[in-house]
């Protein structure tokens, strides 16, 4: 499965929690560690939680290993990593602290939930 149809499918999942926001951002020309990130916000560290589960989920039933699993104990940022797909979940607090979306700025959005459901080059 190659790395656009991986983050279409974690978005496919995580729209099914009701984020309240959801980017994917094409990283192929800019990095060399991952294509993809998905990124995911929501309202309360329990919907951090199931955002990440269904994600995980969905992913698995699709055959796909995760690498690496991180910050699901305070589940302020929880990422997802499957190598050539970063799924960062994110409450809206933290996600706006980071603002990853500004820092990888050069990057091709595409916003599913949110801000404005457009393709953002």
């Amino acid at each position: 499965m190659d790395s656009t149809t991986i983050a279409e499918l974690a978005a496919e999942a995580a729209s099914a929690v009701k984020p309240s926001y959801l980017a994917l951002l094409d990283l192929r020309r800019l990095s060399d560690f991952t294509d993809y990130f998905v990124i995911a916000g929501a309202e309360s560290s329990r919907q951090v939680r199931a955002l990440a589960e269904r994600v995980e989920e969905r992913l698995a039933l699709a055959d796909l290993r995760m690498l690496h699993r991180e910050g699901a104990g305070e589940a302020r940022w929880i990422l997802l990593d499957y190598r050539d797909v970063v799924i960062h979940i994110f409450d809206e607090q933290t996600r706006q602290f980071y603002d990853l979306e500004r820092l990888w700025g050069d990057a091709p959005k595409r916003m599913l939930v949110g801000e404005s459901s457009a393709q953002i080059d």
